[in-house]
């Protein structure tokens, strides 16, 4: 349980982040494997049940949904996925640019899996972290992987598959693996097998009228302070996108989280059985290590390390920290974020696990990122 000092301390500290600038509006929430042990919000019209922006935090939600299809057959963890996604069969490599700015491309060596898409080794990127792929995009007109267009997904890789660890373009083309092998679309596969069952009824790719009435706006970090930005998921995309286009509550999350916390299962629901939850936390990436990401466009992200001067591994379904966090997070947790600075940590040996929800950009704040780690420390150290 969560003792009446650290609750305390936690409110004051959000509060005080809204007044003084840091966010806007910040929801907060800790769950150990009897429940919810904290849940406070603080901000104009913010509460555990605001709706925000998901981002990245959509990709373990879609990874578990392709795990389920694993452990049904219906989906291999270790076949060439070209065989289900013919755009994945024959991948291309950017290795740079000619003296006249055309791009030099090659056939790839290896092939493209679920795993290596999982644990992002298959090669791709994303333009804002790697400035190649941001060059080549602008090059050959090819709009940034936020508006949802096919031809984006079919931008080149930067490694060949299984040589290399970069954070990237995958968890959308698992959702289109979800898609052709179910014949449904993301979205529906998911609320029938994961969200419904859980009863994360907030949780989805499309703005409803009842989530849209109860979501949060999205600012951006100016000099001047935070500044409110018209931001909104392409609603009518080409596809659906599994990587960062699923809009959730905190309340939801939290659910979700707590799934994973429970091996699996929440409530006498099991969504995932309990070897594949072993497999998916478990370092998926071998000898690579998970390092800095470093912006290439200050609008989206801030250039982050996290945790850093410790080893960090990449299971199947996000982060793994190999070494005890100066927050008291355990050796082999699992710990992701979203764009607009949401993030989670599921710790299985002490038992908890954490939501940090706000909507500010560019990603990785460094004043968010103090605040999550204090609040992550208060939680671990009640």
């Amino acid at each position: 349980m969560t003792t009446s000092a650290a609750v305390a301390q936690i409110d004051a500290l959000l509060a005080t982040a809204v007044s003084h600038d840091v966010v806007t509006g910040v929801a907060a929430m800790a769950a150990d494997r009897q429940g919810i042990t904290f849940a406070t919000a603080e901000g104009e019209r913010w509460s555990i049940d605001t709706v925000t922006w998901l981002g990245s935090l959509a990709q373990p939600i879609v990874a578990v949904g392709a795990l389920q299809l694993a452990e049904r057959g219906v989906l291999t963890m270790d076949e060439p996925i070209g065989d289900l996604l013919p755009d994945l069969a024959d991948p291309q490599v950017l290795e740079g640019f000619d003296d006249d700015g055309s791009p030099r491309v090659r056939p790839a060596r290896g092939t493209i899996t679920l795993r290596r898409l999982l644990s992002h080794t298959a090669g791709n990127s994303y333009h804002f972290w790697n400035a190649d792929i941001r060059r080549y995009q602008e090059v050959v007109g090819l709009p940034g992987i936020g508006e949802c267009r096919e031809d984006t997904l079919r931008t080149p890789l930067v490694f060949d598959p299984g040589r290399g660890w970069e954070y990237g373009m995958n968890i959308d083309w698992v959702g289109k693996a979800i898609e052709t092998a179910t014949g449904t679309d993301l979205d529906t596969y998911l609320t029938d097998h994961l969200l419904g069952p859980l009863g994360m009824r907030d949780t989805g790719f499309v703005l409803t009228a009842q989530r849209r009435a109860r979501l949060a706006g999205v600012s951006f970090r100016t000099l001047d302070g935070l500044v409110p930005v018209e931001f909104e998921v392409n609603q009518e995309p080409e596809f659906q996108p599994g990587g960062d286009g699923m809009y959730g509550t905190p309340a939801d999350y939290v659910t979700f989280t707590r799934m994973l916390l429970g091996n699996g299962e929440l409530n006498g629901v099991r969504v995932l059985g309990a070897d594949t939850m072993a497999e998916a936390m478990r370092n998926q990436i071998g000898d690579f290590s998970v390092g800095a990401l470093i912006s290439a466009d200050p609008l989206t992200s801030f250039d982050v390390e996290f945790l850093p001067g410790l080893k960090k591994k990449w299971g199947l379904l996000g982060l793994l920290n190999m070494a005890e966090t100066s927050a008291g997070r355990s050796p082999g947790s699992v710990f992701w974020a979203g764009m607009a600075n949401c993030y989670f940590w599921v710790d299985r040996d002490r038992g908890d696990t954490g939501v940090f929800f706000t909507q500010v950009l560019p990603f990785a704040d460094p004043e968010v990122l103090a605040l999550f780690d204090r609040f992550e420390t208060a939680v671990h150290r009640r």
